[in-house]
């Protein structure tokens, strides 16, 4: 059967994402769904890209552009945050390409560069940071799509499904689990958990940058 599966933010944390896929071992039928936030403030973005475009081969790969990847690109375009990226760990990302910005493969650029804003399946919609209430998914904005961070606050999207989304960094290291939501951003970068949910079954699969692993867990244990 086919599966569908999210991946919080990985903020170039590679062991933690190498652990994640070598315990989940994603078949051609399965579709995964990296919620963005893939490069900076971690130890290798290079390597999280490389493993990415990996996996590819492997399933049905649905990459999101996070707010992360909309300042590196604005970087590259010599637009205003190519002075301030570097702070926010574009530094980080870049010493892992070997120091400068234009080592950066072609090739990992334009995998970037075709993620999405969204994507839905199912019951499910997903977005790296937040939606406007009351605004179409179709008419929402980079700024609430990449930008906008949970306030916990949020009431069920007006087309009743569940949203599943990262950005909104949890230092408790444990999703936060509402009435139509649920955020996977679990600070994997920050020393915690790099977060995976079985969107059909809710089962929630944990790793670290350390590459220790834990599961048994569900959505239902973190609302």
């Amino acid at each position: 059967m086919s599966r569908t599966f999210a991946i919080g933010d990985i903020h170039g944390c590679d062991v933690a994402l190498e652990t994640l896929l070598s315990k989940l071992g994603l078949t051609s039928t399965d579709t995964c769904v990296v919620l963005g936030d893939v490069i900076d403030r971690g130890p290798d973005s290079k390597r999280v890209i490389e493993q990415l475009i990996d996996l590819q081969q492997n399933c049905r790969l649905i990459l999101l552009i996070g707010n992360h990847e909309e300042m590196l690109f604005d970087a590259l375009a010599d637009g205003p945050w190519k002075e301030t990226w570097p702070l926010y760990g574009g530094r980080e990302m870049i010493e892992s390409y070997g120091g400068t910005i234009e080592q950066i493969p072609e090739e990992h650029l334009d995998f970037l560069r075709n993620g999405v804003d969204y994507f839905e399946a199912g019951n499910t919609i997903f977005v790296h940071a937040n939606l406007e209430p009351k605004v179409p998914l179709d008419k929402q904005t980079k700024e609430w799509l990449r930008w906008a961070h949970l306030t916990g606050n949020e009431k069920p999207f007006a087309s009743g499904k569940r949203v599943i989304c990262g950005h909104t960094a949890l230092k408790s290291g444990t999703p936060s689990v509402f009435p139509g939501w649920a955020c996977i951003d679990t600070f994997c970068y920050g020393g915690k958990y790099l977060t995976c949910v079985n969107v059909d079954t809710d089962e929630v699969y944990q790793a670290r940058q350390t590459g220790s692993f834990r599961d048994g867990l569900s959505l239902k244990d973190f609302a």
